[in-house]
């Protein structure tokens, strides 16, 4: 029987057995929400079962975690986490100087605001930067967001804006961000066949996990943001993605890392209104803020893969070509 070469047309795609996937599932969403409800059972599951995806993904990945390489996790972690706040904070502080608290009322750039601008560049899409970090980057790379996770909630972005009172992050939701990734890392160190048989997983894990991932995204977002949506999602890639590269380099990476972070969460899009209930001056700026942020998700989980994907690329080839001077010598 003749084969239909699946595989390698979809690894042909840059990041694609996570895009590939991802489109996918978002087209679900998109033009057939009811689809997974209508099948249920394992099809249902399929579509909306990203965090349990997720959750055994951090196992898998934990496991092929040497625990020798936790200094770097730290130093990882922290350098790409204070870029991406630094980055946010920067840009924060110039718009509010010349936005204040209210959105753009007429123009281009009407429903644009430092609320909007802040949300979307202060949290990383944790999914997405471990998936690509497990098709292009190293393990110990993949353990940074332990640190990144702070980023999640609304508190760094009211702590950005200045904005009065306090935003708690519990406690069991930071260990429990954690814990199954400790786990895997726990029985990989202390059974390499554990290693071996979890790791081995890893990159399988991926296609399902983008799936689920993109059931979430409905591009009519990006529609209804319309152009400034967009703009949006390809500022986030490169206003946070410059310095969290340069960070990368500079703590010892090859930039995979950082470019791979440079993208927004999906839990970002609830961030405006939790701070529009938290401070009533920005509830002028909420609404139009969660959908241009909703929009920016979608954005950069299609662009961010894609620069990931160029980035390992080129980083694989000055590889073999250094090897190959190297040999010639």
């Amino acid at each position: 029987m003749a084969q239909i070469r699946i595989k390698r047309a979809v690894e042909r795609v840059p990041g694609g057995m996570m895009i590939v996937p991802l489109l996918i599932g978002s087209l679900v969403a998109t033009f057939m929400p009811g689809m997974p409800k209508f099948f249920g059972s394992f099809t249902s599951a399929l579509f909306t079962g990203a965090l349990p995806i997720l959750a055994v993904f951090y196992v898998c990945m934990g496991a092929s975690i040497d625990v020798k390489a936790t200094p770097y996790l730290i130093k990882k972690g922290g350098a790409l986490f204070a870029a991406k706040i630094g980055a946010a904070i920067v840009v924060g502080i110039v718009l509010g100087h010349f936005l204040g608290e209210a959105p753009v009322a007429s123009g281009m750039f009407a429903g644009i605001s430092t609320l909007a601008v802040v949300a979307a560049m202060n949290d990383t899409n944790g999914g997405l930067y471990m998936a690509l970090m497990g098709q292009y980057g190293r393990s110990e790379d993949v353990g940074a967001y332990t640190i990144m996770s702070l980023e999640s909630g609304p508190f760094l972005t009211m702590v950005t804006l200045g904005v009065a009172g306090l935003s708690a992050f519990p406690w069991p939701t930071l260990v429990g961000s954690i814990l199954p990734l400790a786990v895997g890392m726990l029985l990989g160190n202390l059974d390499r066949e554990m290693r071996d048989f979890l790791g081995r997983a890893v990159p399988v894990m991926i296609p399902f996990f983008a799936l689920a991932l993109g059931a979430g995204l409905d591009l009519h977002k990006v529609w209804q943001a319309g152009l400034l949506g967009i703009l949006l999602g390809f500022a986030v890639v490169v206003v946070t993605g410059i310095p969290l590269y340069i960070v990368d380099r500079l703590t010892g990476g090859t930039g995979v890392a950082g470019t791979a972070a440079a993208n927004t969460a999906g839990n970002a899009a609830a961030v405006p209104a939790l701070i529009a209930a938290a401070n009533p001056v920005y509830e002028a700026a909420a609404k139009s803020a969660t959908l241009l942020v909703a929009a920016c998700v979608v954005v950069t989980a299609i662009v961010s893969p894609i620069l990931t994907a160029a980035v390992a690329k080129r980083v694989a080839a000055r590889g073999l070509g250094a090897a190959a001077r190297g040999a010639a010598q």
